[in-house]
Order: C-alpha cells, then sequence, then structure tokens
C-alpha cells in the first residue's frame, strides 16, 4: 500500500494537479518499512508517467490554444516554444523543478519530441531529484 501510495503522489504531482510527492517519499523513508531504492524507482516511475501525460497533452490538446478555457497564453506557448529550440532536450533536466517542470515537460510535446528519449531524459531527472532527496534524508 505505501508503494501505490507514493506512485500515485509522484503521478500526480507531475502533472497540474497539487501533490507532495517528496512529503510522502521522506514519510516513508523515515518510517524504514520499505526498501530505500525501490522507493526511489516507484517514486521516479510515477513522477515519470506524470509527465508522460504532460508530454500527451503538449502533443494532442495543442489544437485547443485558441479556446477561452485552454490554461496557456499564445504569446507564453510561443516563447516556451522558442525556449526549448533554443536549448533542446537538455532544457528537460530542470523537469524536477517546482513551478517550471512541468510545463517544461508540456512544451515537449508541443514541439513534438520523440516519447522515447523524452521519458530517458525526463526519468533521469525526476530520479536524480528523488535520489538525492532520499541521501538527505537517510544520510
Amino acid at each position: 500500500m505505501d508503494y501505490l501510495l507514493l506512485f500515485t503522489s509522484a503521478l500526480l504531482a507531475a502533472t497540474l494537479i497539487p501533490a507532495q510527492s517528496e512529503a510522502v517519499l521522506v514519510g516513508l523513508l523515515l518510517n524504514g518499512q520499505s526498501a530505500f531504492w525501490l522507493l526511489i524507482a516507484v517514486a521516479t516511475l510515477g513522477n515519470t508517467l506524470g509527465s508522460v501525460i504532460n508530454w500527451w497533452l503538449g502533443r494532442y490538446l495543442e489544437h485547443f490554444q485558441d479556446k477561452r478555457w485552454f490554461p496557456v497564453k499564445a504569446a507564453s506557448l510561443a516563447r516556451a516554444q522558442q525556449w526549448f529550440q533554443r536549448y533542446g532536450w537538455g532544457v528537460l533536466l530542470l523537469s524536477w523543478l517546482p513551478i517550471i517542470g512541468d510545463p517544461l515537460t508540456v512544451v515537449a510535446g508541443v514541439m513534438r519530441m520523440r516519447l522515447l528519449p523524452f521519458v530517458l531524459v525526463v526519468a533521469v531527472a525526476k530520479g536524480g531529484r528523488y535520489g538525492v532527496l532520499a541521501w538527505v534524508v537517510m544520510g
């Protein structure tokens, strides 16, 4: 049940739904009843899959950008696309950051980045964050 809770919170935290997967991970690490590396793997998997949802949204829902309810203004989307084009896929290494990380994963979909390289880069970034957090907590 601990792993399911962590997976779900990590998945939701990577989307636009607010969730605190870091707090769940820290609680489970301090509890000491779950395997350290398995917790990091589950959190990374959930958070990466949440980013894939963002990628999919960017890739397939862009044609709704002229609708009033669309959450991103056209000028902001254009700036994000230019930034992504300028710095390339490496910018996804910042996908773990609060506030800017999730929009970066949406823009990767808008920019039609291939899924496999996207998943690999985002998994490294997300896994790195969880690994450092776990190391700090357990260090």
